[in-house]
């Protein structure tokens, strides 16, 4: 299938778990991971649901990111233990897309909310009696819905640009699911305008987001720093340092990922770094989040002693 005329070219053939050497333990790695990321942010989701101490903007932005990161693993892992089971790396073209589309936004989503996560939590250490009057359950929903919207605008953008593609010869995807830098270097078509907006307007979406992270926590060290008693600095930085682990873990592997020259890039390196943020990092949300939580091992305790132990 790898000499194809443009449109007879219906399907992809995604190798990223193939082309392995040790598949099979992958393959029982991807499981893992799926089933624990999956599992375990339904327990926040469910633990902050159910717990009324914990409606607070920081557990609503936390029940969120919960969310999409169990609709994130759940866009390309199953695929890849799906076709694994059947023997079959295909792919169809708008299967591809769909893909493309969601990963888009919920990567996009993954990045928003760790930025309001951030300045949820500058304004709990900078401004802690002014925390309720800003931080209001209106402000709060405005940006979430602001951040579904322009994921959705941009996911929908990248997606018709790649739809507009051409494919004429090789139709093997060295990943384990459809993205666009992948089906660019598969192209034949002229692929400058893509390339630009990825740059641009992607650069852009990522760059803000973490622009506002950078600066609320410069201005949270600032603060801190003034606390005159060290148990007192000690408590304030806590709060934050579950948030933080997971802002290096996910852009991290963002960088490596999307802004490294393409000749630094290897099939490898990009199905390790993408493994990273699209599995590895949902999976380990939950923990890194209740772990050091007092508020949330209570929740959870309640959570799993109603679901799996009460008659």
């Amino acid at each position: 299938m790898r000499n194809l005329n443009q449109s007879s070219i219906s399907e992809f053939l995604l190798l990223g778990l193939s082309m392995q050497p040790q598949q099979q333990l992958l393959f029982v790695l991807f499981l893992t991971m799926y089933l624990a990321s999956v599992l375990g942010n339904l327990l926040i989701v469910l633990a902050i649901s159910t717990d009324t101490r914990l409606h607070t903007p920081m557990y609503f932005f936390l029940s969120n990111l919960s969310f999409v990161d169990i609709c994130f693993s759940s866009t390309t892992v199953p695929k890849v233990l799906a076709n694994h089971m059947l023997g079959s790396q295909a792919i169809s073209f708008s299967g591809c897309l769909t893909q493309i589309y969601f990963v888009i936004i919920l990567a996009d989503m993954d990045n928003f909310l760790l930025a309001v996560m951030a300045y949820d939590r500058f304004v709990a250490i900078c401004h802690p009696l002014h925390y309720t009057i800003k931080m209001t359950h209106q402000l709060c929903a405005v940006l979430l819905a602001g951040s579904w919207v322009v994921a959705n605008l941009n996911a929908l953008l990248h997606t018709l640009l790649t739809a507009r593609l051409s494919f004429c010869a090789d139709n093997v995807i060295p990943h384990f699911y459809c993205d666009v830098i992948p089906l660019l270097r598969l192209s034949c078509s002229d692929t400058h305008l893509n390339e630009m907006i990825i740059l641009y307007e992607a650069g852009l979406i990522m760059i803000a987001p973490f622009t506002c992270i950078l600066v609320s926590y410069i201005l949270i060290v600032w603060a801190v720093l003034r606390v005159p008693s060290r148990r007192g600095r000690w408590k304030a930085f806590s709060t934050c340092g579950s948030h933080l682990a997971i802002v290096f873990l996910f852009y991290g592997t963002i960088i490596s990922l999307y802004f490294n020259p393409s000749s630094s890039h290897s099939a490898e390196k990009d199905t390790a770094a993408a493994m990273m943020y699209t599995v590895v990092t949902p999976t380990l949300n939950p923990f890194i989040y209740s772990l050091r939580n007092k508020d949330m091992k209570r929740a959870l305790g309640k959570v799993i002693t109603i679901k799996f132990f009460s008659t």
